[in-house]
Order: C-alpha cells, then sequence, then structure tokens
C-alpha cells in the first residue's frame, strides 16, 4: 500500500474509532434505551462551571425539561418569566450554543409553584421534534424550525383535571407518537368536570393528526388516578408494548391498535389511599418493570410478559420493605450493567438493587440539604445526579463512591429538576438560568 493510502486509511479509521466513542443521542427524556442510560464514553473526569466547559448559554427561565439532542442540534423547552409568560421552543447548536432557532408555541406560566408550563421534555427523531407544555400545547417542528402543526389537548379533548402541573413527556416510537393523560374524573381547581376520562393517544408527528385514541379505566380515587409519567416503549417477551403507569396500575398497549394487553396492580389495596397521585415512568431491565409507589411506599418488580387482567401475587416479582430507604416519590430509577439504582428524594439515599431479587447491593446518603428530583442518568462508568441547587454528584455504579462534585447552580438557585443528558461525548447540564455542555 503507498504511503499516502495507508495514511488515509489511518484517518479514516481514527474518524470511525471517534465516531464509535461519542456516537449516540438523546433523543427523548430518558435517553435511547429508555433507562437513562447510554454507551457513550470520553467523558470528563471533572467539570465546574469553568472547567471542562465547551459553552454555556442563557436560558430565558426555568424548566424541568431535559435537554434532547440530536445530531448536532439540541432542544429545549423553557417557559420566560411569569409577566411575559411564553412557552418557547428552542433549538441550540451542539458544537457552538449558538441559538439557531426559537419559537412561541403558548402562553401561560404555571398551576402551582412547583413547576411550570415548560416541565415536559421534547422528543425527536431527527424528522420532526415535538414539543409539549402542561397547558395542553402540543407542537411540531422541522429540524430548522419550521412549525409543521400545532394543537392543544385542553381544547379538542377537555380541561386537564390535576391537582398539580400536567408534565407528562411524549414518546416517539416507530414513527409514531405517543402520550399518556391520566387524570381526576371529577373537576379540581374549578377545571374539568365529573366523569371526565383518562386516555392514550397515537398521533401522526408530522401532522399532529390523532390516528387512536384509548380511553384508560381506573377504580382509583381522586388525587390517585393522577399520573405524570411517560409512555415507555419495550421489546421483549415476543412482542412491543407501550408501558404507562398511574391510576394505581402498570399496564401495557400495542403499539400499533392501542388494545391493552395486560394490567397489573395495585400497590394502592382497594383503592383506600386516595391522594398517591404517580411521577415516576416506570424502567425496564432483565425483564422486570419497575414502579415506584408513591410518598414513602414500597418499590414493587413486576414481570414482564404478562397477559390480561393479572392479579398482585402472580404479576409481583418482589417489592422493597414497607418503611424502607428503598423509595422514590419522584425521581425515575436508572436501570445500567444489569442493575436497577434507585434515587429516593424521600430519605436521600442512592441504592443499587438486583432485578431479579429486589437485594440491596449498596446504598449510600447524598451529600448536601437540597432535594433530589432530578432522574439519575448513566455513561462512561458514571452515575449521574443532580438536585435542586444544582449540583452535580458523579458516582461510581460498582460501589456507590462519589467520584467528583460540581456546584452548577447559582447561589440562589432552588427547584432544578432537569436530569443531566448525554451525547456525543459531552454532558449537558441545565440549570434554572442556564445550559451548560460539558465535554473534554
Amino acid at each position: 500500500m503507498h504511503l499516502h493510502r495507508l495514511s488515509a486509511a489511518i484517518a479514516a479509521l481514527c474518524v470511525v474509532s471517534a465516531t464509535a466513542v461519542f456516537a449516540g443521542d438523546w433523543s427523548n427524556w430518558r435517553g435511547p434505551e429508555y433507562n437513562g442510560a447510554t454507551d457513550a464514553t470520553g467523558l470528563p473526569a471533572t467539570f465546574s462551571k469553568t472547567e471542562n466547559v465547551k459553552w454555556v448559554v442563557d436560558l430565558p427561565g426555568p424548566s424541568a425539561a431535559t435537554p434532547i439532542i440530536h445530531g448536532d442540534r439540541v432542544f429545549i423547552s423553557s417557559a420566560t418569566d411569569p409577566q411575559t409568560a411564553k412557552l418557547l421552543a428552542m433549538c441550540f447548536d451542539r458544537k457552538t450554543g449558538k441559538l439557531l432557532w426559537s419559537n412561541q408555541v403558548g402562553s401561560g406560566y404555571q398551576l402551582d409553584d412547583k413547576s411550570n408550563y415548560a416541565s415536559p421534555s421534547p422528543v425527536t427523531d431527527g424528522k420532526v421534534v415535538v414539543f409539549f407544555y402542561g397547558n395542553g400545547a402540543l407542537a411540531g417542528f422541522d429540524m430548522d424550525g419550521k412549525q409543521l402543526w400545532a394543537r392543544n389537548l385542553q381544547e379538542d379533548y377537555g380541561d386537564f383535571t390535576f391537582q398539580w402541573t400536567f408534565s407528562s413527556s411524549p414518546t416517539l416510537y416507530q414513527g409514531a407518537l405517543y402520550m399518556q393523560v391520566l387524570q381526576r374524573d371529577q373537576p379540581v381547581h374549578g377545571h374539568g368536570k365529573d366523569g371526565q376520562e383518562s386516555y392514550l393517544l397515537k398521533l401522526d408527528p408530522m401532522t399532529g393528526k390523532t390516528l387512536i385514541q384509548h380511553v384508560r379505566p381506573s377504580d382509583a380515587q381522586m388525587e390517585s388516578r393522577e399520573s405524570y409519567g411517560t409512555p415507555i416503549p419495550y421489546e421483549g417477551a415476543g412482542r412491543k408494548e407501550i408501558i404507562i403507569v398511574g391510576g394505581d396500575y402498570l399496564t401495557g398497549y400495542d403499539p400499533d391498535t392501542l388494545n391493552e394487553l395486560w394490567r397489573w396492580g395495585t400497590w394502592n389495596p382497594g383503592h383506600r389511599e386516595q391522594w398517591w397521585r404517580h411521577v415516576p415512568s416506570t424502567v425496564i431491565g432483565d425483564g422486570v418493570a419497575l414502579v415506584c409507589a408513591p410518598k414513602k411506599a414500597p418499590v414493587y418488580a413486576v414481570k414482564m410478559g404478562l397477559k390480561g387482567d393479572t392479579s398482585y401475587e402472580d404479576g409481583l416479582v418482589w417489592k422493597s420493605a414497607d418503611k424502607s430507604t428503598v423509595t422514590s416519590d419522584v425521581p425515575t430509577p436508572l436501570f445500567t450493567g444489569g442493575k436497577f439504582f434507585v434515587l429516593s428524594d424521600l430519605t436521600k439515599r442512592l441504592t443499587r438493587i438486583a432485578p431479579k431479587t429486589g437485594a440491596v447491593e449498596w446504598e449510600i446518603e447524598m451529600p448536601g440539604r437540597y432535594k433530589w428530583r432530578s432522574s439519575p442518568t448513566y455513561a462512561d462508568s458514571r452515575i449521574y445526579c443532580m438536585n435542586h441547587h444544582g449540583d452535580v454528584v458523579v458516582i461510581d455504579p460498582e460501589n456507590g463512591k462519589i467520584l467528583h462534585e460540581a456546584a452548577m447552580g447559582d447561589n440562589d438557585d432552588d427547584n432544578i429538576r432537569a436530569s443531566v443528558s448525554i451525547a456525543s461525548g459531552c454532558l449537558f447540564v441545565r440549570t434554572n438560568s442556564k445550559l451548560y455542555c460539558i465535554g473534554k
């Protein structure tokens, strides 16, 4: 081989190797496998507001929405201040942080003082990016910011009936858009009506047209009918499913027809508890799905591959002990390396759990005085957690050792809820006022 051909071949190999190291988008809230993990490597071991910062941009306002990355684009949902009350769909250049486009999707700010209407994360498949907001505004854009369609779910299906600001994120799977609205069947805060139904939607992501609406019944009561989780796709046990949790049940649906394949419950026997709204999405690993029951209740592992109405006993693999530190009211657990990791905002502990047995393999106390409500994410042999103050803690998944801590928030920051997302060899950290791209 001639020398110049050998050099070209080596250069091409280096490009391929670099692509393999840094490949992977974070195209939905829970990452490429819907479990909070990615196989990206090459991330910096240490970082701060000034160390290993590729770029940082100011944001117009706070939001719990996680940054979504596809190729060279970073998508962000944001609200402005309560006075201007704009709901924005934004796109930044992944390499430079330059704002590529910003579109106002709706108006409004919040239903309560815990979060705002921009809490749901966007989702993309590289052809369309969909933004949803807690006031019902839903819109699709192409990658260059051209609006393809817009609608409002409250206008189409009636007022949302939630105690808190609705914040389920949309899911794109096999060319279709899925959304869940699990809500009360009676008015709340002066909104809604008696008999209001919960439902699951399948939409055309290019037009926003509803393809199927499936009414999702529940005999839960009051606030326990509410869910703020996100539909999770699952492929296993010889079929494909859309899994949703809430209203005292875990259920699986055929993604083509939205026919209910199975139903399991309940963590609320007799539906006695009326104030058990459900926040975490389910996470699936090693053939089981985790359900985090609310307000210091246990975590439940449910076997996948169920059919029809399944009894509590027949579907349950294990549950954590009553009054255990293994519980989560808000964060969605992580699955990686054949293990579940449950972050508790109530006990301030991160726990590694064996999927088949529920055995606790290690448990650590999270530092600081702020709540830990962002969901943990994983890449490059490290777990990343962020608290309300914007403090990011990096943890070794093998032993629970804290490897690094970085204070990324401002002095007066609180209620930061966006999870850390990871793509192209970089961490994307969103605080109340800034978006950081962290990389070597």
